[in-house]
């Protein structure tokens, strides 16, 4: 079971149901299957084409963010590798054989100096590979945090920047576009280091799978500009709050005084799994289960109003199953505990009581880690107290109150992050 608490929470048939379904949606953002059809022993399937080890010297990995090592450790299972690097959180421990990779265990969701050493021991293994030699890399989300390096600002500068839009309510799109334009190495600025061939098997962490944006773009390019990063720190008000230097450097790349983004892909980039699986996976499910099953994909937006908007499509009918995925986003003003998917279940439980329905909901984060707290996320049933509710969500402090009347799931870090993944299910 990756719920560890899987018994504990299952109090009811509906609740067990539940969670049996949002079990199967974790399993499928396991990147084990789909690798193993892609990498063979002499080979890459791409597509309809094919990647003849034999071609090269020597094949290499670098594996980048929550995935990381799991990623590693399958490919490594598949073909001979010779080394590479694995960049994984730090929360974690290793999946991968430490002989034959070098681990390094950066900072997520906070850039740190353990993201300078890793950016920089990434261009510098890049560096230093014979030309004859092909490089494969393993992408899943995290990467922005756990590899950084900063360009015309201090990292104390991209720290606070960080920190502030990801309060501000802005959404992965938004904050990868600043991120890749106060970068030396993201939107693909870290191949100006590669001499050698190379390709990239992303698991994608956004909505629409849009490469330019999973994991900033590390290894592919940028379709986004500075006059669209400037735009978006006008949009959440966020000009007076920036350090001069990173408004500084953001009007000149707009004024076309810095070199823009790369804007063209260097090599082969390819998503093998995405969000839009666990959700499939969870409404055959479901189905198989009896429920008559309905799907939102994606969800996105503020959690309020993507509670609304799931509110609006679940069906009156009983035995019915609305199952979700994507990403909301939360704009935290409190100084509570919680995430994003914890708020969204307290959301839907004030719903509950409100319109006086039996219901079940549950949200989680495929990665195992749901904002500031140690839940995943959290389940609740209309029979659960609705007193507070809307002081412990003013105070974005959802864990709190799940902690004191049960409901939240826990993981642990799952060594995956296809987003995230729920279900409304009608008694």
């Amino acid at each position: 079971m990756i719920i560890r608490n899987f018994k504990q929470l299952a109090t009811s048939r509906d609740k067990r149901l539940a969670l049996s379904i949002i079990e199967k949606g974790l399993e499928a953002s396991m990147p084990h299957t789909v690798l193993k059809k892609i990498v063979k022993r002499d080979l890459l399937q791409l597509g309809h084409k094919k990647l003849l080890f034999k071609k090269y010297s020597e094949v290499y990995l670098v594996a980048i963010g929550k995935s990381s090592d799991l990623m590693a450790k399958v490919v490594s299972t598949c073909t001979h590798i010779s080394g590479g690097i694995v960049v994984m959180p730090s929360k974690a421990p290793p999946m991968v054989d430490s002989k034959k990779f070098t681990i390094i265990q950066s900072s997520h969701p906070i850039p740190t100096r353990k993201s300078l050493v890793a950016a920089r021991a990434i261009l510098h293994f890049l560096e230093s590979l014979d030309a004859t030699a092909l490089v494969v890399f393993l992408i899943s989300g995290g990467s922005s945090s756990l590899v950084s390096l900063p360009d015309g600002i201090s990292l104390e500068d991209k720290q606070h920047v960080n920190d502030l839009l990801l309060k501000s309510g802005a959404n992965i799109r938004e904050i990868n576009c600043l991120r890749k334009h106060l970068s030396k190495i993201k939107g693909g600025r870290i191949l100006e280091s590669l001499n050698c061939e190379a390709v990239s098997l992303v698991m994608s962490d956004v909505i629409g799978d849009d490469l330019s944006v999973i994991a900033s773009g590390l290894t592919y390019c940028d379709l986004s500009t500075f006059s669209d990063a400037k735009k978006i720190l006008l949009k959440y008000d966020l000009k007076n709050k920036m350090p001069r230097s990173v408004w500084s450097r953001i009007i000149l790349g707009a004024q076309g005084k810095i070199p823009e983004t790369p804007k063209r892909p260097r090599i082969k980039n390819l998503v093998i799994l995405s969000n839009k699986d666990c959700v499939d996976a969870m409404k055959k499910h479901a189905r198989s289960l009896g429920f008559e099953t309905k799907k939102i994909w994606p969800l996105d937006g503020d959690v309020n109003d993507a509670s609304s908007k799931i509110s609006k499509h679940f069906p009156i009918k009983k035995n019915s199953c609305l199952v979700f995925g994507g990403e909301t986003t939360v704009h935290v003003k409190g100084k509570g505990q919680g995430g994003r998917n914890q708020e969204l279940v307290l959301n839907f439980l004030k719903k509950f009581n409100n319109d006086k329905q039996e219901m079940v909901a549950v949200s989680v984060g495929t990665d195992g880690i749901d904002g500031n707290a140690s839940a995943a996320g959290a389940i609740a049933d209309s029979n659960m107290p609705s007193k507070q509710i809307r002081r412990y969500l003013s105070n974005n402090n959802s864990f709190c109150y799940f902690k004191k009347y049960g409901g939240a799931i826990f993981t642990g870090p799952t060594h995956t992050n296809l987003m995230d993944i729920g279900l409304v299910l009608r008694k």
